[in-house]
């Protein structure tokens, strides 16, 4: 069995999409049941919500690739809201980010913690968003080795390998130096959205989309710093 490597504290259990039931939409017809995410859907959104397993996984490479079958041209957004989960799972998401043509849109919510962040900072370059309070944080996978001393000492290894490919990834997106990523991932580091813009994971932090007349959404702007007051001159003493 594969083990189970996190970029997270923890092992995670199946997760899937919260049931929000039915909803009615209103047509010429008559009324019409949908639930909320396939609505969603039609609007080209797909939401990475909860930690990342293997059936989160499957369920948003899905959505991609149906997405891409519709206009390989039009963006897709991706609204992200995770703590992190299993390794492969999030890599998963990723190499398909990668693969389809469309132009993805990246949008943390809440937390893009461990995979969660990597993903955000995967999105298409001027197209990473997250909103002010949300928070973001990176670090190094973890993982839990159990058997022979020797299947432990494989499972090390591997370890090793994914956490050298997951700082390429990172240095990649970034376009931070691989000794400024393995610093930075060495322990939880948790970021500010204004800090993870500095950093490299993304490019614009919103406050809300463009309202009616304006072109532009309304970003978040850095405070300005103010200058020390000048200090007094001290009168010599005789």
């Amino acid at each position: 069995m594969w083990p189970a490597i996190l970029v997270g504290g923890a092992r995670v259990a199946a997760c899937r999409y919260p049931a929000l039931g039915p909803r009615l939409a209103a047509h010429g017809r008559g009324e019409r049941a949908y639930d909320i995410y396939s609505r969603l859907l039609r609007e080209r959104i797909v939401c990475v919500m909860g930690p990342i397993d293997d059936s989160v996984a499957s369920l948003v490479i899905a959505q991609l690739l149906f997405l891409q079958s519709e206009s390989n041209k039009k963006p897709i957004h991706m609204y992200i809201n995770s703590p992190g989960g299993v390794v492969t799972a999030g890599l998963a998401i990723y190499d398909t980010m990668q693969y389809i043509l469309n132009p993805i849109c990246t949008w943390c919510v809440g937390q893009a913690a461990s995979m969660g962040s990597l993903l955000l900072a995967a999105g298409s370059p001027g197209m990473r968003h997250s909103l002010p309070n949300s928070r973001i944080m990176i670090h190094q996978p973890s993982g839990g080795a159990r058997g022979q001393a020797t299947d432990i000492a494989i499972q090390a290894e591997e370890i090793m390998k994914l956490k050298k490919q997951l700082y390429n990834i990172y240095a990649k997106h970034t376009k931070q130096s691989l000794q400024v990523i393995e610093s930075a991932m060495e322990r939880d580091r948790y970021m500010s959205p204004m800090e993870a813009q500095e950093f490299g994971i993304l490019d614009k932090v919103l406050v809300h989309p463009p309202q009616d007349g304006e072109d532009e959404p309304t970003l978040v702007q850095k405070e300005p710093v103010e200058a020390a007051p000048a200090a007094e001159p001290v009168p010599a003493s005789t």
